[in-house]
C-alpha cells in the first residue's frame, strides 16, 4: 500500500513539473550546460554579463568572444592573452574560480559594470577588476570588453652586469668526513607579536648576515604560561624566501583563533639553506606612496630593469610607526609577467585601523621564472 501510495505522488510530482516547464517556459530559461556553465537569456545587462563570466569561469574563451559586441577591435587571440597572458604569469596556470559584479551605471540601451574575476591560484585568491560596458542589441544585451593588449618585446640587446654565486657540494667519490659548505649565518632583528580579530599574528624581520645567499624561512611555536606548546606555524609565503648577502626580509605567521592572552612565550626556529643565486634581475620600485585610509594602500610600480622576464613577482611591504618599529607586513602577487623596461601598478590592501600608525615602509620584490626562483 505505501509503495504504490509512493508511486502515485512521484506521478502526480512529474506531471506538475512538466506543466510548469510548458506553460513559463521564460522562468525556466537557466538550464546547465558543460559542467556547472549556466545558459540565461541574455535579455539583461546582468543575464549577459552572467554568460560571460560563466564563459570565462569554464575555459570557452571562443565563445566568450563570439559574443562580444566589439570583437572586431581584436583577435580572438588577443582577448585570451589579456585574460591569461602573452607570456607565462600567474594566471596561465590558474582558473576562475567565481565572479562578482558590480552595477555601476544603467539607460535602457546601454549599462556599466564592474567585473571582479576571482583566479585560483597556488598562493590564494588572485582578483582581476575590469568595468565593462554592455549594450542592447534588439531583444538582447552584449559585452563590450575593455581590452588591453600586452606590450611584446622588440629585438634588443641589454648589457647585464650583476653578481652571482654558484655552489659545489660534496661529491660521491670524495673522502669520507668532507663536509658541505656551512649554512648561511641568520638572524631574526625584530619579532612582536600582534593581535588580530582573526586570531595572533607574528610580526618581525630576518637578516642574512653572511657573505652568500641564502634561501630562508622562519617558524614559531607559541607556548602558554606553563611553557607547554600551544602550536606551531611558519612564515610560509609571507617572507622574502631568497636573500641576499646582508639582506633583510620581513615576515608575517598567522596563528588563527588564538589569543595574546593565551601565550606566555614565543620560541621562534629561523633556518636557511645555501644555493646558488644570482642578483639579476634587478626590479626598480618607482612611484612609490602610502594612500590614506578608509582605502588606506601601498601603491606604485616595479620595474624589471633586467633583459630576462621575470613571470611571476610578489611584493612584500614592511610598515614602521615613527619609532621605527613594525607595524604590519603585507604583500600582493603581480599577475602578469614583468617584461624588461615595463612598468606594472601594484596596490598593498593596508587594514584601516593600523594606517594612521604608519609613518614609514619598505618594499622588496622577490621575482619566479618557470624554472624556478630567481
Amino acid at each position: 500500500m505505501k509503495g504504490r501510495m509512493l508511486a502515485l505522488i512521484l506521478a502526480v510530482v512529474t506531471v506538475v513539473l512538466i506543466f510548469v516547464g510548458t506553460e513559463w517556459p521564460e522562468q525556466s530559461a537557466v538550464v546547465y550546460a558543460g559542467g556547472d556553465h549556466r545558459v540565461r537569456t541574455a535579455d539583461t545587462p546582468q543575464a549577459a554579463l552572467e554568460n560571460f563570466g560563466d564563459e570565462i569561469r569554464s575555459k570557452d574563451f571562443q565563445k566568450a568572444y563570439d559574443s562580444l559586441a566589439d570583437k572586431a577591435e581584436f583577435t580572438q587571440t588577443e582577448f585570451v592573452h589579456d585574460l591569461t597572458g602573452l607570456y607565462p604569469n600567474l594566471r596561465t596556470y590558474s582558473a576562475v574560480s567565481a565572479f562578482d559584479m558590480q552595477p555601476l551605471h544603467a539607460t535602457d540601451n546601454d549599462a556599466d559594470y564592474r567585473l571582479s574575476l576571482h583566479w585560483a591560484t597556488v598562493v590564494g585568491d588572485a582578483v582581476t577588476n575590469r568595468d565593462v560596458h554592455l549594450v542592447r542589441n534588439g531583444d538582447s544585451w552584449q559585452v563590450e570588453w575593455p581590452i588591453v593588449k600586452e606590450s611584446t618585446l622588440p629585438p634588443q640587446v641589454i648589457p647585464v652586469n650583476y653578481l652571482r654565486w654558484d655552489v659545489i657540494n660534496r661529491g660521491a667519490g670524495d673522502d669520507w668526513g668532507t663536509q658541505d659548505v656551512e649554512a648561511p649565518h641568520v638572524r631574526i632583528i625584530d619579532m612582536h607579536p600582534v593581535q588580530r580579530a582573526e586570531g595572533l599574528v607574528i610580526l618581525g624581520e630576518l637578516l642574512n648576515e653572511d657573505v652568500v645567499p641564502a634561501y630562508v624561512s622562519v617558524d614559531a611555536t607559541l607556548l602558554n604560561h606553563s611553557r607547554e606548546p600551544i602550536a606551531t606555524e611558519g612564515s610560509f609565503d609571507m617572507i622574502q624566501h631568497l636573500l641576499l648577502p646582508k639582506g633583510v626580509t620581513p615576515f608575517l605567521i598567522r596563528f588563527p583563533n588564538v589569543t595574546l592572552s593565551q601565550v606566555g612565550s614565543v620560541r621562534m626556529n629561523p633556518f636557511s639553506t645555501l644555493i646558488p643565486a644570482s642578483a639579476d634581475p634587478v626590479i626598480e620600485i618607482q612611484n612609490e606612496h602610502l594612500n590614506p585610509a578608509p582605502d588606506a594602500s601601498l601603491a606604485g610600480e616595479v620595474v624589471n630593469q633586467s633583459g630576462q622576464i621575470a613571470n611571476v613577482a610578489h611584493v612584500l611591504g614592511t610598515f614602521y610607526d615613527q619609532s621605527g618599529n613594525i607595524v604590519w607586513v603585507a604583500d600582493q602577487y603581480i599577475d602578469r609577467a614583468l617584461l624588461p623596461q615595463t612598468p606594472v601598478t601594484f596596490n598593498i590592501h593596508i587594514p584601516q585601523d593600523l594606517a594612521r600608525k604608519i609613518s614609514s615602509q619598505r618594499t622588496v620584490v622577490s621575482t619566479y621564472n618557470t624554472g624556478g626562483t630567481v
